[in-house]
């Protein structure tokens, strides 16, 4: 009698939280705690009745489904194959389970406008987690909006410390994103460092399964010039690599104006990519222009494309091949013109 009691105990709770999004979740935590006292597993229980409704950090709320994210990348991304051979297999290397990682995945995002970083970085949170940046496991800040005065260096590295800390704490799993860097005070990250670094056995949250991901402009000159000067060699701008840009990507972080200045995150060396966002060319923009349009269902002719390259896109004088601010606001471009066609 007792055990039917349960089994209908339980699938009253699954009906419930299936068709009803208004219950007391608290009424939940001593439902599942009562079942537990009869010798169900605590964590099975609440995974189908609380976590049926309410994001958790499980398996379901988190799928960490990086062939949607390759997928995207490879569909929507244009002239960055170094993004493409790095950004994806450390993000699939972190989230496998047969390699159990030993420190948090540290990413550090540079590029000049409108190349791409803060697509990438949207798109990591919307592939690994079912509710995409809306996640309470998402946690994004932004440049001088959230970290406006240098003056208070010190008080948002606290601050950021114990959020940190609190997240990882519920849920091993976050996710940070740390968008323009290079307009936050210096020294921002010193509290940081040690969270990230490898493992140790000391007491607090375990982050190794944490990511963080660094999105700047922050040396995306260097990057145009060096790309430049390769190019001019007769170097393909597919055969570059990682390994052509990591130093100088290292060096302008640490030593240019921004959050990475001096910070203990290089020195300590837990960054563990750079990844160069490069700078993009007319055929990288016509494909963007060409892609907007698509998610408007139109068609245009080449020459509405080329006219459109034309009027709004600017191309760096030094070498004239490199459109100064990539992509960026091409979208709100593309919509008039869409609105416009019949």
């Amino acid at each position: 009698m007792k055990t039917h009691t349960i089994i209908l105990f339980i699938v009253i709770i699954s009906l419930v939280t299936n068709y009803s999004h208004a219950v007391d979740p608290i009424t939940f935590t001593v439902g599942t705690a009562v079942l537990a006292g009869f010798g169900y597993n605590f964590d099975y229980v609440k995974q189908k009745t609380y976590c049926s409704f309410q994001e958790c950090c499980s398996d379901y709320w988190i799928p960490g489904d990086i062939n949607k994210l390759k997928n995207e990348l490879e569909s929507h991304l244009f002239g960055q194959h170094i993004v493409l051979e790095k950004v994806i297999p450390a993000i699939r290397a972190h989230f496998s389970k047969d390699t159990a990682s030993k420190k948090a995945l540290v990413l550090s995002f540079h590029g000049t406008p409108g190349t791409g970083k803060n697509y990438v970085a949207d798109f990591i949170a919307k592939s690994l987690y079912l509710k995409g940046l809306e996640s309470k496991f998402v946690h994004l800040f932004k440049g001088r909006a959230d970290f406006p005065y240098q003056s208070e260096s010190e008080r948002y590295s606290k601050e950021i410390k114990e959020l940190v800390e609190k997240s990882v704490t519920d849920c091993p799993r976050s996710l940070f994103i740390f968008d323009e860097v290079d307009k936050m005070p210096h020294g921002i990250f010193e509290s940081l460092t040690s969270l990230v670094d490898y493992y140790s056995t000391s007491r607090g949250p375990d982050y190794r399964q944490a990511i963080f991901v660094f999105v700047s402009n922050t040396a995306g000159l260097n990057i145009a010039l060096h790309l430049g000067s390769l190019l001019k060699q007769g170097t393909l701008r597919e055969s570059t690599r990682m390994s052509d840009f990591e130093k100088i990507l290292e060096l302008g972080a640490y030593n240019l104006e921004g959050g990475m200045k001096k910070t203990g995150l290089i020195e300590a060396h837990v960054v563990d990519h750079y990844i160069p966002f490069l700078p993009l060319e007319k055929e990288h923009v016509y494909k963007c222009i060409e892609a907007e349009f698509q998610r408007w269902d139109k068609t245009p002719d080449r020459n509405v494309i080329e006219n459109m390259i034309n009027e709004y896109v600017s191309f760096e004088k030094k070498t004239g091949i490199f459109a100064t601010s990539g992509c960026k606001k091409l979208d709100k471009k593309v919509a008039v013109e869409a609105e416009s066609m019949f």
